[in-house]
Order: C-alpha cells, then sequence, then structure tokens
C-alpha cells in the first residue's frame, strides 16, 4: 500500500510540474491567453493547494504582459485611425475586461513563500467598450448596408447578412438591423422547385410520391435553401430539382420450403447405480445414487419461407433555371425484401435446436400488397436523397 501511495504521489507531482512548465513554455512565447486559461482553471479547482503556488507567479506575470501588449495594440490602432480597426480596439477592450472578471472571484491569491498577495492592476473598461461598441456598430451598419444596398449576387446578400447577424449580437436592437437582415435573408434565399418524375412505365403509388416529396421529413437545416414541392405562381425559383423513377420492379410472391431432420441424445429418465455384484450403491449419507439414462430421439423440421422483393431505382437532377443547364446528377437506388418463415414439426420435438422451436409457434402470413412493397423501397431511397441534399452545393 505504502508503494502505491508513493507512486501516486510521485505521478501527480510530475503531472503537475508538467503543466506548470508547459504553462511557463506558453507565456515565454507570448501566448498569454494560454498561459492565464491555464492558470485559472489550476487555481479555480484549489488556489489553496501547494503545488499550484507556481500558477499565482505565471498568473500574474501573464496577466500585466497580456494587459501590456493588448493596451499597445489598442493604441496602435487608435493612432492608424482606420475605421476597420475599430473592432480590433472593441475585442481588444472587452477581452481585457472578460479576464479581470475571471480573476476576481479567485482574490486574494497568497504568495506564500513572498509573503504577499499577488498583484493585479484592474482597470475600468466600460467607456471605453462602450463608445467603441457605438463606432463599430456604425461602421459595420454602414458596411453591411452598402453591401445590402450594391448587391448582384446571392453571395452579397449573405455576406450582408453575416454582417448584420454579428451586429445583432454585439449590439442588439441597433437601429433597423433586424429588417435590413430578414431582407438580406430573403434575398439571399436559393428556392428549389421539387418534382416528381415517373420514367418507369409503371403506376407510382400515390404514398411514395407523397412521402418523397414531404420536405418536412428530411430534417434538413438549410437556412439558405428552401425546397418548395408546392410551387408559388409568383416566385422566380433559382433551381430544379428533379427526382425521376427510372425502374419499379416487384417480384412474385415466392414460398420456399427446406426439409431437416435433427437427432439428439435426450435425458430419458434415470437408474441406480450397481456394484458388480447388482447391489445399489449408496453415497456418504446413505442415499441412492442415481444414474441419467439417455435415449436418442428424431424430429423433422419442414421450414416454409416467404419471399417478396421490390426494388426502385432512378436519378436526381439538379438544373440551373437562369442558365438551364443540368449541374449536377446522383444515381439512386432501394431495394426492399419481405421474407417470413415458420415450420412444422413431426416427430420428437426434444431433437430440435433453441433457435428452430420459435418457429413452430408461427404460420403463413399475408403477403404485402404491390404498393406497400414499393413504398417500403421508398423509405430507403427517401434516406439516399437526403444525403444527396446534405453535400449538395449550389454555388
Amino acid at each position: 500500500m505504502r508503494k502505491i501511495l508513493l507512486f501516486i504521489g510521485v505521478s501527480t507531482m510530475f503531472v503537475s510540474c508538467g503543466g506548470v512548465k508547459k504553462t511557463q513554455e506558453a507565456l515565454n512565447a507570448g501566448d498569454y491567453t494560454n498561459a492565464i486559461n491555464t492558470s485559472i482553471q489550476r487555481l479555480t479547482e484549489n488556489k489553496s493547494k501547494k503545488g499550484n503556488q507556481q500558477y499565482i507567479l505565471l498568473l500574474e506575470e501573464a496577466y500585466k504582459k497580456n494587459t501590456e501588449r493588448e493596451l499597445r495594440h489598442i493604441a496602435f490602432l487608435e493612432k492608424d485611425g482606420n475605421e476597420a480597426g475599430y473592432e480590433g480596439i472593441f475585442k481588444a477592450y472587452t477581452g481585457l475586461r472578460r479576464i479581470q472578471e475571471r480573476i476576481r472571484p479567485l482574490l486574494p491569491l497568497r504568495l506564500v513563500e513572498e509573503n504577499r498577495d499577488a498583484q493585479f492592476e484592474f482597470n475600468n473598461y466600460e467607456n471605453e467598450i462602450i463608445d467603441y461598441k457605438e463606432d463599430l456598430s456604425e461602421y459595420l451598419f454602414d458596411n453591411a448596408e452598402e453591401l445590402l444596398t450594391n448587391a448582384v449576387t446571392k453571395q452579397d446578400y449573405r455576406r450582408a447578412y453575416d454582417d448584420f447577424l454579428y451586429l445583432e449580437e454585439i449590439n442588439p436592437g441597433f437601429e433597423d438591423t433586424r429588417e435590413k437582415m430578414e431582407e438580406a435573408l430573403e434575398k439571399g434565399i436559393d428556392y428549389v422547385s421539387v418534382a416528381v418524375v415517373n420514367n418507369s412505365q409503371q403506376i407510382i403509388p400515390a404514398r411514395l410520391s407523397e412521402h418523397l416529396l414531404n420536405f418536412n421529413t428530411y430534417g434538413l437545416d438549410e437556412r439558405w435553401i428552401k425546397y418548395h414541392t408546392n410551387h408559388l405562381i409568383n416566385l422566380k425559383y433559382d433551381y430544379d430539382m428533379q427526382i425521376w423513377l427510372e425502374t419499379i420492379a416487384v417480384s412474385p410472391e415466392q414460398l420456399s420450403e427446406k426439409q431437416i431432420i435433427k437427432e439428439k441424445q435426450v435425458k430419458d429418465g434415470f437408474k441406480y447405480a450397481e456394484d458388480k455384484n447388482g447391489n445399489v450403491v449408496k453415497d456418504s449419507l446413505g442415499n441412492k445414487i442415481k444414474i441419467d439414462k439417455f435415449k436418442t430421439v428424431r424430429c423433422r423440421f419442414d421450414q416454409f419461407i416467404q419471399t417478396k422483393s421490390a426494388r426502385v431505382s432512378g436519378q436526381v437532377l439538379f438544373v440551373d433555371l437562369k442558365t438551364k443547364q443540368q449541374i449536377d446528377n446522383y444515381p439512386i437506388s432501394s431495394e426492399f425484401i419481405f421474407e417470413h418463415s415458420y415450420a412444422s414439426a413431426n416427430g420428437d420435438e426434444r431433437a430440435l435446436d433453441d433457435d428452430l422451436r420459435p418457429l413452430l409457434k408461427l404460420g403463413a402470413v399475408p403477403f404485402p400488397t404491390n404498393e406497400q412493397m414499393v413504398y417500403d423501397a421508398g423509405e430507403d431511397l427517401k434516406a439516399r436523397i437526403k444525403k444527396i441534399l446534405m453535400r449538395q452545393r449550389f454555388h
């Protein structure tokens, strides 16, 4: 036990030293964020732990150097005077404030060997954050509005939307940002007209067609693509999606039979053990010793298998309605197989294996209709179409 405890203690020490070393390396490399995050995490877990004293020193140094660097960066951007630097200044100030708020709950942090508390010079950046948030908001709004006004392609509208979305995140409700977002969203959407085309020379079950066109069940989460199966007259569609069904084949109903003869040694009562003189043998408690008797049993097992299959195949085509050119073509196919087994037995059923006996409780069932078979094949077909939709890119 002492050896185990010693091993755990040594292992813990090495892990702790390794963490301190990596944090020191991050600090030396100017990766102050990593050094600060690691130190705060360790001290949050236990700031009074002796092994975490080094993290207090690392946090103190990393905080000081990070603050100095960020303030120099802010001063440079302010001196440069470029409005594009507003975002950098705003993020720098908010970052400085965020670090301070993470350190505050840990204070005081006592450095035992130096007999002092760690020193952190905190500043109030609220006015700067508010001022530059306003400047940045104005800058973002003007740029996004210009992009929206002069948009030529759907991609332009989407970029404008992303800019308005970012503005809404940092300054909710700024001017008419939400209205502009809605406008950019509406104009940036690709509208796709969807239809099922029957080239199979067979009648498509109405349920299958409805099932394939029910896009609410596809589970798609596309902001910029809307699929319409009920076409709107006043809407200009960008693309046409056609689900061509070229083969619909249903096999005949089949009933096959196979026969198996099973034999097994089974217990069939018992007899008492006897010695060479014919006397019954008893155990140490005086009980007669029993010996199992076995016999061979035989059973004929007749298994019946009902089978029927349906296959649906075709392709999914995408057409650019502006250029009238086909842009993508994906083959699709699916097969559904119905199979049901039941059985009868003639003989001693004890000869049958455990996996065969449940079939004796079953009987023949009605075969699915052709329509149901084709519909069931369409279930897998729909899953394949969903995969196509998830990777389809129109731009």
